[in-house]
Formats: C-alpha cells, structure tokens, sequence
C-alpha cells in the first residue's frame, strides 16, 4: 500500500479530512501522502506521529528533536485554497521563500497556501518538506560544528 492510500489510523484526524470538500480533501490526501513518503526517504526524519493540533492534521518526528511539526489545512474562508503550515518562530517559511521564491506563495513566516487546482512542483515541495522535518537536527548540527 502506498502513502496515498495508507489509512489514516487516528479516528480524529481521519473525520477532519472527511470534512473537507472533496477538491480541497483530495489536494491535502495527496499533500499527506507526500510528508509521510518524504519521512520515510530522509533518514533525520525518522517516523512520524500523525495526530491534531489546533484541529489541523499534524506530522510530528517521533525522534526528539529532529524536526518541526508540520500542519495542514484549508484555508479558513478562503474556499478551494490550503495549506502547508509551520511553526512561525522557525525559519523555515523565509528559508522554503528564499529557495522558492516563484514556485510557491507565501503567508507570511507561517504557511505555504495552494489553490485546490494547483499542481505543485512535488520536487521542491518534497525539499521543503524534508528541511521541515529535520529542522532542529540541521540546527543542533550546525551550532556543534561552530
């Protein structure tokens, strides 16, 4: 079974994305299964914890420490529109901007935002992804290395 169609285990985050509408469910199953093959493919990612917070499906490393929780969502009142959340005392959005700067759209130090219709360049999307989920081991390993 692939990450797409591997079943969502917490009953909690399986009825949020049953509460989507379908073309925004569909962009975030297929967002998901995206973070979860990117743990599975980067070593300092480790195993995830699929779980919510703030109501929104979140991706947790199980190993302490190694990255930052990534959420998503669709965009409240914005229909057809979701999003990639991070934590916003990271880096990471300014880093995914500076890397990407035409290929995504921004809000800002908090969030990548799609349209449902958006087809998404799944290479840069799958980088942004893998920093997010080894946020803190890159910078434990950069601050030793001073």
């Amino acid at each position: 079974m692939n990450d797409r169609t591997r079943k969502i285990a917490d009953s909690a985050v399986k009825a949020v994305f049953d509460s989507y509408p379908p073309d925004v469910r569909e962009s975030l199953l297929n967002l998901r299964s995206l973070i979860l093959e990117t743990a599975t493919t980067t070593d300092e990612a480790g195993q995830l914890q699929e779980t919510l917070k703030w109501g929104q499906p979140s991706y947790l490393t199980l190993k302490p420490k190694s990255g930052s929780t990534i959420r998503i969502d669709q965009v409240k009142g914005e229909a057809g529109r979701y999003a990639l959340y991070c934590h916003c005392q990271t880096t990471l959005i300014e880093d995914f901007r500076a890397l990407y700067p035409d290929e995504f759209r921004f809000e800002g130090n908090r969030a990548m935002v799609f349209e449902a219709t958006d087809k998404p360049d799944e290479d840069a999307l799958r980088h942004c992804i893998a920093l997010a989920l080894t946020y803190h081991a890159r910078k434990k390993g950069a601050a030793s290395a001073k």
